[in-house]
């Protein structure tokens, strides 16, 4: 498994410059999507990104269990694991330590697989802290499995305004 792993701020460019990436290694890439539909202001986000994705893409869609997908020997997009971390999080009743161990077992079953892949993932623990007890738990969780997810990528990417930065 070639991983790619790029992270950064909100709108900082991570998923169109992931998409490039991927563009640029295969002609049929997978957009492996883990958003889950909570409202209609994330419908429409949803469908931003489905707009920007050319008929070249298969769409994949799945809120937490990666290591069941059937996705052997492809270039893979996957979008983003921030909000497949979200699903995990909320599933285990926001319990931190059952959720990392939960998303660092289905990551190493995702990863096990022959593929290219391209990991979008956010850093949260860059601005202020949250004022809610759930959310500060979130941020550590996000930063514990961003560590993971890095130490076990090729590469790391970090976008600043639409920039990507070598961290790795």
């Amino acid at each position: 498994m070639a991983i790619t792993f790029i992270t950064g701020g909100q709108r900082s460019g991570k998923s169109s410059y992931a998409q490039q990436l991927a563009e640029a290694v295969s002609d049929q890439p997978v957009y492996l999507a883990t958003a889950r539909h909570w409202d209609a202001d994330f419908t429409k986000r949803i469908q931003r990104h489905q707009a920007d994705r050319g008929p070249q893409w298969t769409t994949v869609e799945e809120e937490k269990h990666l290591g069941r997908l059937p996705l052997e020997n492809k270039t893979i997009l996957l979008d983003c694991i921030t909000l497949w971390l979200t699903n995990i999080f909320h599933d285990n009743s926001y319990d931190v330590e059952v959720a990392l161990k939960v998303a660092k077992n289905e990551w190493d079953l995702f990863t096990k697989m022959d593929n290219q892949l391209f990991v979008v993932s956010n850093e949260l623990g860059m601005g202020i802290h949250a004022q809610d007890e759930v959310s500060r738990k979130f941020t550590d969780l996000q930063g514990w499995m961003n560590q993971y997810i890095a130490q076990k990528s090729e590469k790391v990417l970090l976008m600043v305004a639409g920039l990507p930065l070598t961290v790795k």
